[in-house]
């Protein structure tokens, strides 16, 4: 833990002093989400929220299937500024009408112009979708695969860092150090189905063994664009690994078998040219340990199936329809959105790699925002694994909203 906090610290004492205020190169994009517009605000008491409620219906060619309707998540964001530097922020999620979260909680404190102190229930910077997930920020009714199978939205553990802009180089930076995902809690987490996801221990009555480091850096300074890269490395958390004699190798043998190494990265993309937007995301994901992992995890004679390494992107073009008319606020945007995923891009030698883990999914839709925090979606989602012969198809609406 000290050296985690020794190297954030050096990373922040060694940003240029001489960065001053400056105003955004106004060729660039610099994105915000609802937490970061509430930072800006002046008022001492600060609300907002968004919310979205979708309807998917699948279609089959032997059955008929029942659609499903659904109140997906209403959240309400409550913030406070005790003055200019010291501000807290609050995300409350209700998901599916009946469940209770909290997905974020911190306290930022700024330093400098260029640099802040965050500290609380902090959202995992990895990819778009983490950060930038409310309902008239993205198209199609539900949210990429890729940002629920690798990057695992939403993501948020307990921690403390630093984040800020770099005015002069239009570089927006974040790096914490948070809580570690559940890896085993008396049976296995993970698994080559889910992949990391089951692991987001949320922040509720969460469990260290030892801590992890993320952090991601976004560039805003060409015209149009803006460019992530971020990481996230770290050792997943075992309550075996807890009150540990140091004498006793064979325990510590078995613990450490409980356990696996995490390295991720990500790069994203997005651009806009008046009606025009294309975005892109690529994931991929190294874990070790896996073999005595999927050992010890095992299921009677059966090995767990946790990959080695997971592997995914998808690239999505837009076009905002109504741009090519005179005195229309709306927007209308037909997208199509390309992905694929394999949490089985590489498996060790006792695991076989399982094609059904192997997946391109193909989204299609038009998006219908009524105003910049209104929206009324539609698409169309094909489905195949490696392991099918054809695509399975889903139809989804929704609404969303932003305010």
């Amino acid at each position: 833990m000290k050296s985690i906090i020794l190297f954030i610290l050096t990373i922040v004492l060694t940003i240029p002093a001489a960065t001053k205020a400056q105003e955004p190169d106004s060729a660039g994009i610099q994105y915000l989400n609802s937490a970061e517009l509430m930072l800006k605000n002046d008022g001492k008491l600060n609300i907002g929220g968004y919310g979205e409620v979708h309807y998917n219906q699948p279609l089959s060619k032997n059955q008929k299937e029942p659609g499903t309707i659904d109140v997906h998540r209403i959240v309400m964001f409550l913030g406070y500024n005790f003055s200019k530097k010291t501000q807290f922020v609050s995300e409350i999620e209700f998901e599916h009408a009946r469940e209770l979260w909290i997905e974020q909680a911190f306290l930022q404190h700024r330093i400098t112009k260029s640099i802040n102190l965050r500290a609380g229930l902090l959202l995992v910077p990895m990819g778009i979708i983490n950060e930038y997930h409310e309902p008239t920020t993205f198209n199609g009714v539900e949210r990429p695969i890729i940002d629920t199978r690798l990057s695992i939205s939403t993501w948020r553990e307990i921690g403390f860092g630093f984040s800020g802009n770099l005015l002069p180089v239009n570089l927006k930076y974040q790096l914490y150090a948070v809580g570690g995902l559940n890896g085993y809690d008396t049976k296995a987490v993970f698994n080559g189905s889910s992949g990391l996801r089951d692991g987001r221990q949320k922040g509720s009555k969460a469990y260290l063994s030892s801590p992890a480091l993320t952090g991601k850096i976004e560039f805003y300074g060409i015209k149009n664009l803006n460019i992530g890269l971020s990481g996230y490395l770290g050792k997943s958390q075992s309550k075996l690994l807890g009150k540990l004699p140091h004498d006793n190798t064979g325990l510590r043998t078995t613990a450490d078998s409980s356990a696996v190494g995490i390295a991720m990265a990500g790069a994203d993309a997005r651009y806009r040219l008046k009606g025009l937007e294309f975005r892109g995301q690529v994931y991929y994901s190294s874990l070790s340990n896996t073999r005595q992992y999927n050992t010890f995890t095992r299921t009677g004679t059966t090995n767990n199936d946790l990959g080695k390494a997971m592997f995914g992107y998808y690239a999505e073009g837009a076009y905002n329809i109504f741009k090519l008319f005179n005195n229309i606020d709306q927007e209308l945007v037909p997208f199509i959105r390309y992905e694929f995923y394999n949490t089985h891009q590489s498996v060790d030698i006792s695991t076989s790699e399982n094609l059904n883990y192997k997946n391109t999914m193909i989204t299609t839709g038009l998006t219908l925002k009524l105003n910049k925090n209104a929206v009324v979606k539609t698409d169309i989602q094909f489905t195949k694994s490696a392991a099918a012969d054809d695509f399975s198809k889903v139809i989804n609406a929704g609404i969303g909203v932003m305010f």
